[in-house]
């Protein structure tokens, strides 16, 4: 028997549109993700990944359909818009870290400035969240004084200070050296072990396959296959998807 919790529609995109000019990157795309799923957008280059994530908090406008946050339409602009970016968080292929803070300001910023959250309360949770990403003892280092991988695995603590309903990430691993590939892996998996309800966009089909409950599979603006990760990578139904799949292998 499904719980309540599971059928719980935290993002709900319905006949979105978008258009670059003539290229229409977005096409019809209806997509819903409930609480605690973990969501991973894969397809090849230029397929519409980056701006469906981007356009599930606005950093993208579209040019028509709906997007819902928690049964909420989000508006196009506004105090509300504010609002209902504050429970979503967003990480990036670049860290967007503020170079002139250092680690403990970067990740306190948000909960104070937007939530209204007290100093001491505010870092004594980051503190916490920056402990639980591995880099607590880099607390009052400036991001520059970290490596890649550390300082994305900041972005993850600040982003989740906000405590947002939903997380998204845009090719959170595309900027980063091999080695320092896993380590930022290995803090979505854990917080998808705890709940965290995903949407990320990646090329690491390792973590696809380990994290995902379901693999949506785009391309040319559209949602062209969905199914769990085991269905997927064993056995497509689409001519594009096998397609891209075996490019996978062969490369």
């Amino acid at each position: 028997m499904t719980s309540p919790a599971q059928t719980h529609v935290l993002v709900d995109l319905q006949s979105v549109n978008k258009h670059y000019g003539p290229l229409h990157v977005l096409q019809n795309i209806n997509l819903q993700v409930t609480k605690g799923e973990v969501v991973v957008v894969i397809g090849p280059s230029g397929s519409g990944k980056s701006t469906l994530c981007r356009a599930i908090n606005r950093l993208e406008t579209i040019d028509d359909g709906d997007i819902f946050i928690d049964g909420k339409k989000i508006p196009a602009e506004g105090k509300e818009l504010a609002r209902m970016r504050a429970d979503v968080g967003m990480v990036f292929q670049s860290f967007n870290l503020f170079a002139h803070k250092n680690i403990l300001e970067n990740v306190t910023l948000g909960p104070i400035k937007v939530r209204g959250v007290a100093k001491p309360e505010a870092e004594k949770d980051a503190m916490a969240l920056l402990e639980r990403v591995g880099v607590g003892k880099q607390a009052n280092k400036l991001p520059a004084q970290l490596s890649g991988g550390q300082q994305q695995r900041v972005a993850i603590a600040r982003a989740l200070a906000m405590k947002p309903k939903v997380m998204l990430f845009d090719e959170p691993t595309s900027a980063l050296d091999p080695e320092m590939i896993q380590e930022v892996l290995d803090v979505m998996i854990g917080l998808a072990k705890d709940g965290m309800t995903m949407i990320v966009v990646t090329h690491e089909m390792g973590f696809a396959r380990r994290a995902a409950d379901r693999v949506v599979f785009m391309a040319d603006g559209q949602i062209v296959e969905e199914a769990t990760p085991e269905q997927f990578f064993t056995n497509p139904q689409s001519t594009r998807a096998k397609d891209f799949l075996s490019k996978l292998i062969t490369n």
